[in-house]
């Protein structure tokens, strides 16, 4: 017989892989940041030389 009711785990499936995407969304932009800052570090070192 079928299950009556809500289906297994939709609910929290979609709520952890919507936290997932923020979460590595999160990282690549902390990772593009930290490479604007070292490039803009690199720019200014070799403009005082």
């Amino acid at each position: 017989m079928a299950k009556k009711g809500q289906e297994k785990n939709t609910k929290n499936k979609a709520k952890h892989s919507k936290l997932m995407s923020k979460k590595k969304n999160k990282l690549k932009k902390e990772k593009e940041q930290r490479k604007e800052k070292l490039k803009s570090i690199v720019k200014k070192a070799k403009n005082i030389n």
